[in-house]
């Protein structure tokens, strides 16, 4: 019987910095942010680990690029991927529903990725993309009419609810659920800090959608429609 002829030799694929950085984000969203380390993306990519240093000298380097990716998504999510940008015309009720939906776009981008809010927060410095981000979101409030001043406060006041999360008061050691020992703890610290333990008793979150610990979907709109009218109301002035 003739011998089979061998298989002929998948394509190897160029490694590109792109090509990393889409595969370390891969490997954060399965795996989360601990997962991603240059032994991990190696083998991943099926290349000698000191292969990646040529595309991301370090993991610094390695988490920016990883930074800019998500806002990226971000920024097409929201139209900012066009040329010129595309900014939608204000809606019947004004720069705010403007702002707001822009803002929820990029928190269900953020949703997609659970351990990105941590690494965007955790960056020294704003990424082209970012930077692309918050240039568009500060010309949606100078066109609603608000003051350069106003709107310097106004993003100061967003902070990073501006990206779609917000950075934790209080964080669980693991970065996710509460220690499943809350409970007796709240009991053993009640006497002394009786009024922050009766808050934190009585709240109640939708667990799905959170990035944080107390970052539910509904604390998030309620801190973002606070500053929207907060800012509407002083603008009317």
């Amino acid at each position: 019987m003739a011998a089979q002829p061998d298989a002929e030799p998948r394509p190897r694929v160029p490694l590109t910095k792109q090509r990393v950085l889409r595969t370390a984000v891969r490997i954060a969203d399965a795996r989360g942010i601990t997962a991603v380390t240059m032994r991990n993306l190696a083998q991943e990519l099926e290349v000698e680990a000191m292969s990646l240093y040529h595309h991301v000298p370090g993991k610094d380097q390695l988490l920016d690029g990883m930074a800019e990716a998500v806002v990226t998504e971000i920024n097409t999510a929201v139209g900012l991927d066009a040329t010129p940008p595309a900014d939608p015309p204000p809606p019947a009720d004004g720069w705010k529903a403007v702002v707001r939906g822009r803002i929820l776009a990029a928190r269900e981008v953020m949703l997609n990725h659970p351990w990105a809010p941590g690494v965007v927060g955790s960056r020294s410095t704003m990424t082209p993309a970012a930077m692309r981000y918050f240039d568009a979101l500060t010309g949606q409030l100078l066109s609603g009419g608000l003051s350069p001043d106003l709107v310097h406060h106004g993003l100061h006041a967003l902070g990073s609810r501006a990206l779609g999360f917000t950075l934790e008061l209080f964080q669980a050691a693991d970065g996710g659920a509460p220690d499943p020992d809350a409970a007796e703890m709240m009991q053993q610290l009640a006497q002394q800090f009786p009024n922050v333990v009766a808050v934190l008793s009585a709240a109640s979150h939708d667990g799905e959608t959170t990035l944080g610990w107390c970052d539910d979907q509904a604390e998030f709109e309620f801190g973002l429609d606070l500053v929207l009218d907060g800012l509407e109301r002083l603008a009317a002035r």
